[in-house]
């Protein structure tokens, strides 16, 4: 019983390092590709915006994650940092469509409809920059998240080719945005095992010119 506490508790310790070396490996890779203020950020044709749901689980409560990636991503194209925006987000259900959404909001704001593309594939971050270039033939672009999703998501475009920079977001703080960067670590560990394994999006299908 003693041995197999030993090799659990080695094995423990080589998850934890493993989980640690990918968060380090993945904010690294960002360095110098991460952007916070209009003025400095460059211009790119294209902002891909992360897709969030508008409400925090069934509740009226309006999830930060999405106000905040709302009003980033209107502040690039009311600055002319972006020219079109490329909404890439769940629509897996008839009653759940954050494209869409984001899309309403957008145009609420001032942003032509023919300014905005919808991606409803967007199942997944590696779903929604691999798609931007073989659905929607974009070779760079601005992503447009929080912090710690542009980062992840930097590394798996990259990975896949792409020369792409991001926009930060507004953070969430507090114990909401503790839990979520909490899980961030296993997605990015994760997200280090999709690029090894070549994981490709649930689905791809027709091109789709911007």
């Amino acid at each position: 019983m003693k041995k197999y506490i030993i090799r659990g508790f080695k094995l423990a310790i080589l998850l934890v390092l493993a989980i640690l070396l990918a968060n380090f490996h993945i904010n690294y890779n960002a360095e110098g590709k991460l952007y916070s203020t209009i003025d400095t950020i460059p211009k790119n044709r294209v902002g891909l915006v992360l897709g969030a749901g508008k409400y925090v689980g069934h509740s009226n409560r309006v999830n930060l994650y999405y106000k905040y990636r709302l009003e980033a991503a209107f502040l690039l194209y009311q600055n002319k940092k972006i020219e079109y925006l490329l909404i890439s987000g769940d629509n897996s259900t008839a009653d759940y469509d954050e494209p869409s959404t984001f899309k309403q909001d957008l145009m609420l704001l001032g942003v032509p409809e023919d300014k905005i593309i919808l991606d409803y594939a967007g199942f997944r971050t590696l779903d929604s920059v691999v798609r931007a270039k073989k659905i929607f033939g974009l070779n760079s672009f601005t992503i447009i998240s929080q912090q710690f999703h542009n980062e992840r998501a930097i590394y798996l475009a990259e990975n896949n080719d792409l020369n792409v920079i991001a926009f930060n977001a507004k953070a969430i703080k507090g114990r909401y945005g503790f839990r979520t960067k909490v899980r961030e670590y296993l997605a990015r560990t994760k997200a280090i095992i999709d690029i090894v394994i070549n994981k490709q999006p649930k689905f791809l299908g027709p091109k789709i010119e911007i």
